[in-house]
């Protein structure tokens, strides 16, 4: 078996960063994902990855998609990606989550968070996949306002939301599930941003706070000192600790966890050390708009007196119930394998990163540019294949591992007379030979618009099964294979 991951949610917050970090480890990941109007999951790939590597300054290889719905039986999966999965893949890192607080219309958050969660299990079922890495969140303890321990779970606890309980409940369906062997659980605190970029694509919980600071300020005129006055009375002290985590210390921490075989089987609490507060969050407010005017006088206030009082009130209910009651989390597993990935501590500098990011990205409004691929590496291999091979001919089977844009990881079957006879999403255990290469490189040997080497070949090559030389499968790549598109449309 090929050892594949299969990431659920890789295109949310935390999903997207797990991937990227997951990549960046060497490890062999696929993904399902919805598709939308404008995209297909490849493109939102591309759309995440693309980002990163500029970021980066690296390139990165990319997933096996497979496009679904995990709200919907076996994910939406037909009979071939399910049995791809049951020959690939070894383990779920299942992070897809519904972050709606309370139940509406559409079922959210039990039709995600509960029903997705069962119909990941029943795939698991289905392919045979017994080893789960699960998502959760420290909130399952519920109003509980003593130390949480890692091993905790199910205590007769009070909830404040939906989001939850349906999360303990989605916790608890996993731990009980008899097809599992293994079961690894990370519990992450409130996620916020980037902590070196400030990068988010949501904004719930801290940046919705640091949204309603900056839409106060920014509507509130300067003095004639340049100082903008903003007067708000808070019922609360502004000492409450707040439990924060930048997304890509979380991200960091479970790929850690994931890497180790040691650390399976474990409850894991993704808490900060140094928790924030809510005075922290005025006072970088202050410094980045030079304004002041916040009091913070207990829960002896009544109610809003102003109107500025009244917008914040208003537009922070939802997270009321959080506000006076946030318990001290045990990260003592964590430490013990992990220790040496301390998170870093939300100070002003990086509340100042996030509201400049929340500000350049309109809080989520800015267009974002789709991804561009030059040349789509698998379009190009199945105008390639022959459709008529011949019976009986020798074949090799090479593992193609094409990084960047347009991009993947395929197997392919060189036949006799060099053709391209067979082809399949994802390396197989059993290729003859891996070749690893980038997207720009394969495109200018596939139209010829650079000198293809056997020696470069040989080079990349891994050999990995049989008796076939380095020179032999160089040689048909390079002067039979690939290189046979001129006047095809994928070539452009």
């Amino acid at each position: 078996m090929a050892d594949y991951t299969l990431l659920t949610g890789s295109t949310g917050l935390l999903g997207r960063y797990l991937l990227r970090d997951l990549l960046l480890a060497g490890q062999r990941v696929v993904v399902v994902a919805r598709p939308t109007s404008r995209e297909s999951v490849s493109q939102r790939i591309e759309s995440i990855l693309q980002p990163f590597e500029a970021e980066l300054g690296v390139l990165l290889p990319r997933p096996v998609c497979f496009a679904g719905n995990i709200c919907e039986e076996f994910l939406g999966l037909d009979d071939v990606p399910r049995q791809w999965i049951a020959e690939h893949c070894s383990s779920v890192l299942h992070s897809a989550a519904a972050l709606k607080f309370h139940e509406e219309g559409d079922g959210e958050p039990w039709q995600t968070n509960v029903g997705g969660t069962r119909n990941v299990l029943e795939l698991c079922r289905d392919t045979g996949i017994k080893k789960m890495h699960y998502v959760s969140t420290a909130y399952v303890c519920g109003l509980r306002e003593d130390r949480i321990l890692e091993d905790n779970l199910d205590v007769g606890q009070a909830f404040r939301n939906d989001y939850e309980k349906s999360k303990l409940e989605a916790e608890t369906m996993v731990r009980e599930d008899s097809c599992l062997e293994e079961v690894t659980v990370y519990r992450p605190a409130v996620i916020a941003g980037d902590s070196q970029t400030g990068y988010t694509n949501t904004y719930h919980g801290l940046f919705m706070y640091l949204k309603l600071m900056c839409v106060l300020a920014r509507n509130t005129e300067p003095g004639p000192d340049g100082v903008r006055h903003t007067p708000l009375q808070l019922s609360i002290t502004g000492d409450e600790p707040r439990n924060v985590v930048p997304v890509d210390w979380t991200s960091a921490v479970i790929c850690r966890l994931f890497l180790d075989s040691q650390a399976h089987g474990r409850t894991f609490h993704l808490a900060p050390d140094v928790r924030l507060t809510a005075r922290q969050m005025i006072e970088a407010g202050y410094s980045y708009f030079n304004s002041y005017g916040v009091e913070f006088l207990g829960p002896a206030k009544a109610g809003p007196d102003n109107l500025m009082e009244r917008d914040a009130f208003d537009n922070s209910t939802m997270y009321r119930a959080y506000e006076d009651s946030d318990p001290e989390f045990d990260t003592s597993n964590v430490k013990q394998f992990a220790g040496d990935l301390p998170c870093p501590e939300i100070d002003e500098a990086m509340l100042h990163r996030f509201m400049r990011y929340g500000e350049e990205d309109r809080w989520g409004k800015r267009r974002q540019k789709p991804a561009k691929v030059p040349f789509e590496v698998g379009e190009y291999l199945e105008d390639l294949l022959d459709q008529d091979p011949p019976v009986g001919s020798e074949e090799t089977s090479v593992g193609l591992d094409i990084w960047g844009a347009g991009g993947g990881q395929w197997t392919v079957v060189i036949g006799n007379g060099k053709r391209l006879v067979a082809l399949e999403q994802g390396i197989q255990s059993t290729v003859d030979a891996q070749w690893q290469t980038t997207s720009q490189e394969f495109a200018d040997y596939a139209k010829g618009a650079a000198p293809i080497s056997e020696a470069r070949i040989a080079d990349q090559l891994e050999m990995q099964q049989g008796e076939s030389s380095k020179a032999l499968v160089a040689n048909a790549i390079a002067f039979g294979c690939f290189p046979d598109c001129v006047g095809s449309t994928r070539c452009g």
